[in-house]
């Protein structure tokens, strides 16, 4: 199987997580596909309308995409593990799609950020910057030692802060939730997937 990868994609690299949770990263191929808010891959965009990643490639061709459809059938192929069963679902799902929009939400910012000063929508950064602060006192640190997709994408998006916004020095007041996460970023698939620039 061939996934289009990025080492700086959060959402490839929740992928890569699960995959590596699994027990199945070595099944997949990854391929380095560079795109972005303002960058098509004209080589993507047979297997992925919407120029995105991560998208994987099957095979016999079928091609699957989103972040969370990926890891489905991930989790699907590898016989369950990260997305829990019944009612538990649902908390699972749930809690995946707060961390999941938090990422959305990041990017996003990082993207005004990026702009040159006198571009910047200071209503847009404003507004950002209070979801971003929202989002943090919302969360509550989970149980230590599980590795439900809810507590891959929490942890992925905390780590993608630390990548891209340093300087909100998001673990001030968040002794529980910073914990949680130090001891999480130990476990071997976040140390074998760990963003990079480059």
């Amino acid at each position: 199987m061939k996934l289009h990868w990025s080492p700086r994609s959060p959402f490839v690299r929740k992928v890569m997580i699960a995959a590596h949770e699994l027990g199945v990263a070595e099944k997949l191929t990854t391929t380095r596909t560079l795109v972005g808010m303002e960058l098509i891959n004209d080589g993507l965009l047979p297997e992925n309308p919407l120029n995105k990643i991560p998208t994987l490639v099957l095979d016999d061709g079928r091609v699957i995409y989103d972040s969370l459809t990926i890891c489905e059938f991930l989790n699907d192929m590898a016989g369950g593990g990260i997305f829990g069963t019944g009612a538990a679902r649902w908390e699972v799902l749930t809690r995946h799609s707060m961390a999941n929009s938090f990422l959305d939400a990041l990017i996003l910012f990082r993207h005004e950020r990026a702009r040159p000063a006198m571009q910047q929508a200071p209503g847009v950064l404003t507004a950002f910057t209070t979801k971003t602060t929202s989002m943090l006192n919302h969360v509550q640190a989970p149980p230590p030692g599980r590795a439900d997709i809810g507590d891959i994408t929490l942890a992925v998006a905390l780590a993608y802060l630390d990548f891209r916004f340093a300087d909100l020095g998001w673990r001030e007041g968040r002794g529980a939730l910073a914990e949680w996460h130090a001891a999480f970023s130990t476990r071997p698939s976040m140390i074998a997937t760990t963003a990079v620039d480059g």
